[in-house]
C-alpha cells in the first residue's frame, strides 16, 4: 500500500466467496487507524477476505497487519 497515515479515510470491505463472484461488503468508512481496529474485532474467517481501500489503493487486511 502506498503510503499513508492514520487518520487518512478508508473504506474497510469483505469479499465473500460466492459462485458468482462474490460481494463486496462495507463494514466501515472512517479513518485508517479505526478500520484496523474494527477488522481486528472480525473473525479469523472474515479476515481473511477483508480489504482496505484507500483513495489510491486496494490492499488485503491480512498483508497490512503484518507490517502494522
Amino acid at each position: 500500500m502506498r503510503s499513508t497515515y492514520l487518520e487518512a479515510s478508508v473504506r474497510l470491505y469483505h469479499l465473500d466467496g460466492g459462485s458468482d463472484g462474490g460481494a463486496a461488503n462495507t463494514l466501515f468508512y472512517g479513518p485508517l487507524s479505526e478500520a484496523m481496529n474494527v477488522a481486528a474485532l472480525q473473525s479469523e474467517d472474515v479476515q481473511d477476505g477483508l480489504f482496505i481501500a484507500t483513495d489510491n489503493d486496494v490492499v488485503a487486511y491480512l498483508d497490512l497487519v503484518e507490517d502494522w
